[in-house]
């Protein structure tokens, strides 16, 4: 016995062994893919799998009744194993790679109350053994693939409460059965391509509905009275649909409402008089789809509201009173109407109002002081209105300011000291009114200010030398004032200026001769005023200045030959005192009216050099004459010589230009000859797998680019791959085929074409700033700053939506990339390379499919490399990458992202790092709210499924709506925030 005893404790433990449940949810681990481990803790050695990750078990009991694998990155079809756990009421895989379809099984997992498998990869039909789940009350299907109809034992869910279904391919119509589930508080269907139908009056059965959210569902028809039974609805969102007629007034009966979201419909007729006793935000707008008349309802704006959105419509009359009574008004939008009367003086007295824009509209009188009596005052607009007196004293205290825009009104007297000086205000734009006093030297406060606009106006007395303290100063824009003095010294010290616009002053003085560092500087307009002294040498080196006015003023010595430096595309000199040569560059009639109006400058332009010299110079020029004669006549010899020489070789070595073919695309002004001569090493600009291309300067002056293509025989012969040769050859039939036919700002223009028996040559038009991939990943990408890149994405959209749309049979580019959009001499965007381009079939029979994969690394649609089926949305897809790339600074393909690109590796980290971790740091801050606008743009575009990503038309719409004014809205059904959600408005310009 105690040899026993001994052997008993002296052993080793013995693993209690697995219960049943754990071996099932093994079972599941088995069935999934799990890169990241998250599951390596569901350990076969435990003895119960409650401490497992993901897993929670009845404290009671000790059975499983929850798995909650939210966000863990594991793949693999949806596990009906779990339905084994009879005590499983929660299930959630949120966010995953769950793939393959739903199983008819499901009906087994008896005690579930919570299904989410939102943001998966699942296809197929909705099986209908989901409705025999007798305890099923929420079910979260978002973000999937599910298709055709929503099953009709739908209607029968005895004890559903929320149902979501956003973001599928749903292709039947809304179905009115849904409106049986009496116990349902949320439905939401929103982003599914429904056939087009009416809303289902029998959804005004729902009376215990809290949330019905149907955006972008293609309804039509009108909205049905039904709807106002839903005494309980806290949120009705039906925006973005084909809704007509007028608002039905049995919605001001919805007395627990909140929110309504109307905009992006056809409604018409006028706004129905409030009922909604707890309506905060109402958002009906865009006059492009909304014709909304009358005027606003006092009632309406007796409301609690916080957000009244009702612009781009065509509302008149008077804003009410009451407006004023609303304590949590926060966001104010009514621009774009017919709105008239003055502000009620007390708006903003108790509200604590953020956003104010009330721009193109008809009012007038004075601005609320009170606008700003809580402290909350982000965003001012009024631009386009009839506004007059002066700017609020109270108003200068207010310190939560970022953007003003009072431009296009009728404002007088002078600006208040402490308005310069607001420390976050980085818009300020007063332009055309009638303000008068001095630039207050307080300005040395506004440490954010970005763009100054002041022009128009009766400013007067000297800039203030504390100008030169706004270090993320970008443009100054002060024409046509009555601004005196010099250029303060301290204005050297603005490195981030971009534009410097003083025209039409009473500025004096010379110019600093410091002027370097202006590195970023892109304009700078200093015309009539009442500058002299010399032009200093350093403008010179302004590597990005293409726009120099400095016409109409005393500037007088020579030019500097160093301005040849620049890649002007505006150059006025005229009406100075200059004297001496024109450097050689613009020493050409193309040139003549930046050089008018300076009687002592000489060069080969006709009208510019009068031949009057001084007497004692006239020696010296019959010694520089005889000296050229006596070169002529030893060139005319050497020619001469090299000539008979030449008749002995000319077999042997001679181009037979006659040879060669000349096809136009646009009236020109040069022949093949001054191309063909220009075929030298030395002007070679850049080269591919197609050749080379070469800078070619006409005699004209201008500049062509020539690129080069060997035939597809020869490239057969030297490389051994006949198929490249033939596609050498299809590029350059696409190339002319597609270039020479159509006409568009945002397309590569193409001169001529020039062929041989084995050269091909297509002749474009030369664009200086070479291509977009080129610049913005190099060292000087520092050089596109936002505005530019937002500049550079809007072009390039409407190049690609005019290839689209435009073009009858629609094209299709197929190798969108940076590197194929050129930029010209201002940064605009001119799409190029359509040598694999292609016709889209018209005849409605779907996309073609293509024989081999065009396209680039980074930039292929997932669809298109698995089905070499191409269409427009492959284009938009590479499109979406090229504006991740403008916002990251990044490569499409880089080794640091290891096996992702540029689109996996954005989501991925700002899912996990956030958004300051995906803009490029070279960016300035204060774009920081239009950048990630412009980032969900981009992720739209890139969705994995086509028929979520916009068309480019829509594309071009988003972006100038960016470029006025757009708050992406906050997906309110689950806390996401998701890119399909925008808030559209207008800024009315500036896309600062």
């Amino acid at each position: 016995m105690l040899l026993l005893l001994l052997f008993f404790f002296l052993s080793p433990p013995i693993a209690l062994s697995l219960n049943q449940e754990g071996l099932y949810l093994q079972r599941v681990k088995l069935g999934f893919d799990d890169p990241d481990g998250v599951l390596s803790n569901w350990n076969d050695r435990d003895d119960s799998p409650c401490h497992w990750y993901g897993v929670t078990c009845d404290s009671a009991t000790g059975s499983v009744n929850s798995v909650d694998l939210s966000n863990a990155n594991i793949a693999g079809p949806f596990p009906s194993l779990l339905c084994r756990l009879r005590s499983l009421t929660f299930i959630s895989l949120y966010n995953n790679s769950i793939n393959s379809t739903l199983p008819s099984d499901l009906s087994t997992c008896q005690n579930l109350e919570h299904l989410n498998l939102a943001q998966n990869l699942l296809t197929g039909t909705l099986p209908d053994a989901i409705a025999d789940l007798p305890n099923l009350k929420h079910l979260d299907l978002t973000g999937n693939n599910f298709s055709g109809d929503i099953p009709v034992t739908f209607g029968s869910f005895r004890r559903l409460e929320v149902i979501s279904l956003v973001e599928n391919l749903f292709d039947g119509v809304i179905p009115g059965f849904l409106g049986n589930i009496s116990t349902l508080k949320q439905l939401n269907l929103s982003y599914n391509p429904f056939s087009p139908s009416r809303i289902p009056p029998e959804l005004g059965n729902l009376t215990n509905l809290e949330i019905l959210w149907l955006t972008g569902c293609n309804l039509i028809g009108s909205i049905p009275a039904s709807l106002g039974r839903l005494q309980r609805l806290i949120d009705l969102d039906l925006a973005l649909n084909n809704l007509n007629g007028p608002i039905p007034s049995s919605l001001t009966e919805l007395s627990s409402v909140v929110q309504i979201e109307l905009y992006n419909n056809s409604l018409s007729g006028e706004l129905p008089a409030a009922g909604w006793s707890k309506l905060t935000a109402l958002r009906l707008l865009d006059a492009s789809m909304n014709e909304l008349n009358g005027t606003i309802p006092d009632e309406l704006c007796s409301l609690p509201l916080e957000s009244l959105n009702l612009y781009e419509n065509q509302l008149e009359g008077d804003l009410p009173e009451s407006i004023t009574k609303s304590p949590n008004l926060y966001e104010l939008r009514i621009f774009g109407n017919r709105l008239s009367g003055v502000l009620p003086k007390d708006l903003g007295k108790v509200s604590p109002l953020m956003w104010v824009d009330v721009s193109s509209n008809n009012f007038s009188g004075e601005i609320p002081a009170s606008l700003c009596e809580m402290g909350e005052l982000e965003e001012l607009l009024m631009i386009y209105n009839s506004f007059s007196g002066q700017i609020p004293a109270s108003l200068s205290e207010c310190r939560s300011l970022t953007r003003v825009r009072l431009g296009n009104n009728h404002f007088s007297g002078e600006v208040p000291a402490g308005f310069w000086g607001l420390p976050h205000v980085f818009l300020l734009e007063l332009v055309n009114n009638s303000f008068s006093g001095g630039i207050g030297k307080t300005i040395a406060s506004a440490t954010n200010l970005s763009s100054l606009i002041i022009s128009k106006n009766s400013f007067s007395s000297e800039i203030p030398e504390e100008i030169g303290w706004l270090e993320n100063l970008v443009e100054f824009s002060g024409s046509d004032n009555r601004l005196t003095g010099s250029l303060p010294s301290s204005i050297m010290n603005l490195g981030q200026l971009g534009k410097l616009d003083l025209q039409n002053n009473g500025l004096s003085g010379e110019l600093p001769s410091e002027l370097r560092s202006w590195k970023k500087l892109n304009e700078l307009n200093l015309a009539d005023n009442d500058f002299s002294g010399n032009i200093p040498e350093e403008i010179g080196s302004l590597s990005v200045l293409n726009y120099l006015d400095l016409s109409g003023n005393r500037f007088s010595g020579k030019i500097p030959f160093s301005l040849q430096n620049l890649k002007v595309n505006q150059l006025n000199l005229s009406n100075n005192r200059l004297s001496g040569d024109i450097p050689p560059l613009f020493a050409k009639e193309m040139y003549k009216n930046s050089f008018l109006g300076n009687p002592g400058l000489c060069g080969d332009i006709t009208g510019l050099c009068d031949g009057r010299g001084d007497s004692k110079n006239l020696g010296y020029v019959w010694l520089l004459r005889s000296i050229f004669i006596l070169a002529g006549l030893v060139l005319i010899v050497g020619v001469v010589w090299f000539y008979w020489k030449y008749r002995s070789f000319k077999g042997k070595k001679a181009i037979d230009k006659s040879k060669w073919t000349l096809m136009s695309f646009h009236k020109l002004g040069f022949s093949e000859y001054e191309i063909l001569d220009s075929l030298d090493e030395d002007n070679v600009i850049g080269s591919g797998s197609s050749g080379k291309v070469y800078k070619a300067v006409l005699s004209n002056g201008e500049a062509v680019a020539v690129k080069k293509l060997w035939g597809g025989s020869k490239i057969a012969d030297e490389s051994g791959d006949v198929e490249k040769g033939q596609i050498q050859d299809d590029g350059f039939e696409a190339e002319v085929g597609t270039l020479g036919k159509i006409r568009h700002k945002n397309i590569v223009k193409l001169w001529c074409c020039c062929t041989t028996r084995d050269c091909k040559l297509l002749v474009y038009e030369y664009m200086p700033n070479g291509s977009l991939g080129d610049l913005l990943h190099s060292s000087k990408s520092g050089l596109l700053d936002w505005p530019t890149r937002y500049k550079i994405a809007l072009d390039a959209a409407e190049g690609l939506s005019y290839l689209h749309h435009d073009c009858v049979p629609a094209i299709v580019h197929r190798d969108v990339k940076s590197n194929n959009i050129l930029l010209d001499g201002d940064y605009g965007a001119r799409v190029a390379d359509f040598g694999v381009a292609k016709v889209v079939d018209a005849s409605g029979k779907g996309p073609k499919s293509m024989s081999v994969i065009a396209g680039s690394c980074g930039y292929i649609a997932p669809e298109y490399a698995y089905t070499l089926r191409v269409n427009e949305k492959s284009d938009i897809y590479s499109f979406g990458v090229v504006i991740l790339e403008l916002v990251t600074g990044r490569l499409p393909v880089d080794p640091e992202f290891g096996e992702k690109d540029l689109v996996k590796w954005v989501c991925t980290t700002l899912d996990q790092k956030g958004i300051d971790h995906i803009i490029d740091p070279k960016l300035d801050g204060c774009f920081k709210e239009e950048i990630c606008k412009v980032l969900n743009i981009g992720l739209l575009c890139t969705s994995p499924l086509p028929i979520n990503r916009p068309t480019m038309r829509r594309v071009v719409k988003m972006l100038q709506e960016l470029g006025a004014e757009n708050h992406p809205k906050t997906a309110k059904k689950d806390g996401k925030l998701s890119p399909y959600y925008y808030e559209e408005a207008s800024d009315h310009g500036s896309v600062a």
